[in-house]
């Protein structure tokens, strides 16, 4: 069967050639709703053109409480994402400033944070720190990965902690929340940026609706979860189109100049 060569907007109804969706950098070119996007994509937009350059690519996941099949979703995640990790991390420049990225993918294992994720995001951090050089991190994850037990657990106090060093260093952390961003991930890292950024109509919390309106008896606002009303509540900081995030990014680094 041939492959669909065109998609439907989930928001307007309006369809689509994919080559059209993806020249709008993942986006309907009807009224702008955000596709998921992928770390090598959003490089391409990002980067100044043959300035990134990857680190810790070789570092991987274990097995370390010897869960069965765990190796086996690991290779099945790498050929789906055609990534070795649910983060890549580099150094590029955007409009000729210097930045250190972390980019998550939702496609490896959910963007979940095991022991690997966690590592390569507190060294972007850790480096950045050393460096003096703006750390740059788009999350999206489904939470922590629970395939790696505690291990997984510890990696919210491990990338805290770096990004703790990183306010120590006065250098700036901008977080870029995705769709979704959720669970462990959104209780550790992704809300300690300097300046909190949401892509529009992204997915952000941490326990989906059902458990928290179980948990406190009430009935929650339709939407609660949305970036926009994040926003509203002061948990985001602005929302950003992505046509419009390298400028914004580029013009951020700007106002936060490193202390030496």
């Amino acid at each position: 069967m041939a492959e669909k060569n065109s998609d439907k907007c989930p928001a307007c109804k309006a369809s689509h050639d994919k080559k059209a969706i993806g020249a709008a950098l993942n986006t309907c070119p009807s009224c702008g709703w955000h596709y998921r996007m992928e770390p090598l994509q959003r490089i391409g937009y990002l980067a100044d053109e043959g300035t990134f350059e990857e680190f810790s690519a070789n570092v991987s996941s274990l097995n370390p409480i010897d869960l069965t099949g765990y190796e086996e979703k690991l290779s099945e995640a790498e050929l789906k994402a055609h990534i070795k990790e649910a983060v890549v991390t580099g150094t590029c420049k955007i409009e000729g400033k210097p930045a250190i990225l972390a980019l998550m993918s939702f496609n490896f294992m959910g963007g979940s944070m095991g022991s690997v994720v966690g590592e390569k995001i507190s060294r972007a951090m850790l480096k950045g720190a050393r460096e003096k050089t703006p750390v740059i991190v788009y999350a999206t994850s489904g939470g922590a990965r629970m395939q790696e037990g505690i291990f997984s657990l510890l990696q919210m106090a491990k990338t805290s902690s770096a990004a703790a060093e990183l306010a120590k260093a006065r250098v700036p952390l901008f977080m870029v929340l995705c769709d979704p961003t959720t669970g462990g991930v959104t209780a550790s890292f992704a809300m300690l940026g300097d300046v909190t950024i949401a892509e529009p109509g992204a997915l952000i919390g941490f326990a989906g609706p059902r458990v928290i309106e179980g948990t406190i008896k009430q009935k929650l606002p339709e939407g609660f979860q949305t970036a926009e009303f994040q926003m509203q509540k002061g948990f985001a900081d602005l929302i950003s189109p992505r046509k419009e995030q390298k400028k914004l990014l580029s013009r951020l680094m700007d106002f936060h100049k490193t202390a030496c």
